[in-house]
């Protein structure tokens, strides 16, 4: 729609200042002389949108210009209300900062726009507590002082202190440069470096925590997503068992919800899947693929295959016997 399409022009102005009508039509998939009878359009109706020749030329809003229009069509401005229905909302703290700008969305559309998006939105449920299955899906808290403290210290790249209840070790106090915040499957992790090593901490483990005045030595640029990958990388490949097993299509997802990770998976001739997994110790994984009975086996390692056999076998002799009176 051509509405649509000034307004994104007008955004465009205003974010980048001073761009060509090639460049405009480039990014607006559109031709150069549509794009100017757009200009001369915003002109008419009074947006100070103006030409500047020569060799690096081309049209600018004057400075200091600022309007109220969103220009949020009605699928866009649904696809924020979805986004913030979600466990998500939770992630990092910011809810009620979610809330409210929620609330500044619906209030920048027409009237009519607004009561259409509001049902619309009704209609779409993202990720509920339970799947199909009854099964609650679970969501890691995190108090919201500790939240705070740890956003403010990555955003403002000042050290951070906190109280790790790290598993089977009694909770002790970290000093760690913050590097940045990550979530995966509603559980947040802090990323950072203590002492120049590597460090990655879950959220939900910090008891207390208190951004320091110091400055954080870290890069000013950063690549999340790279650090990322190879932290897990690193740390799938420490103290995890890999298990090579066979399972039901039907019971797949009750497998991953208990492996550690994935690393492969592909159809078998049968139907079954052949999925590479791991698991946290041997103890993790017999306990895993016990509670799929039948529909799992694990092909390797043999020392999984002796524990799951030796433990059918210790089952199948208590029932053998007699029953109590």
């Amino acid at each position: 729609m051509r509405a649509d399409r000034l307004v994104s022009l007008v955004l465009l102005l205003r974010q980048r200042g001073r761009m060509t009508a090639d460049a405009l039509a480039d990014e607006l998939e559109v031709s150069t002389r549509t794009v100017l009878r757009d200009i001369e359009a915003l002109s008419s109706a009074g947006v100070p949108v103006y030409a500047e020749r020569g060799r690096h030329g081309g049209f600018a809003l004057l400075p200091g210009f600022r309007t109220e229009l969103t220009g949020l069509n009605h699928d866009e401005a649904l696809a924020l209300l979805n986004a913030g229905s979600g466990p998500g909302e939770q992630v990092f703290g910011l809810s009620s900062a979610l809330a409210s700008a929620m609330r500044k969305v619906v209030d920048a559309l027409p009237e009519g726009h607004r009561a259409s998006v509001g049902d619309a939105a009704q209609r779409f449920l993202i990720e509920p507590e339970t799947d199909l299955l009854s099964r609650r899906l679970v969501t890691e808290n995190v108090p919201g002082m500790v939240m705070s403290e740890v956003r403010c210290a990555v955003l403002a790249g000042h050290k951070l202190r906190f109280h790790y209840a790290a598993p089977d070790k009694t909770p002790r106090w970290h000093t760690v440069e913050p590097i940045g915040l990550v979530t995966v499957r509603d559980r947040a992790y802090l990323l950072a470096t203590k002492s120049g090593e590597d460090r990655t901490y879950r959220l939900s483990r910090m008891l207390a925590a208190e951004e320091l005045p110091e400055q954080a030595q870290r890069p000013d640029q950063v690549d999340l997503d790279r650090i990322w990958r190879e932290r897990s990388t690193r740390f799938l490949s420490e103290n995890h068992i890999p298990v090579l097993v066979r399972v039901n299509p039907a019971r797949r997802e009750e497998l991953l919800n208990t492996a550690r990770a994935v690393r492969a998976e592909e159809p078998e001739a049968d139907g079954w899947l052949r999925l590479e997994v791991t698991f946290e110790d041997l103890r993790h994984a017999v306990w895993a693929l016990w509670q799929l009975g039948t529909d799992a086996e694990a092909l390797a390692p043999e020392s999984l295959r002796a524990a799951l056999r030796d433990r059918a076998a210790a089952i199948a002799t208590r029932y053998e016997e007699s029953s109590p009176e």
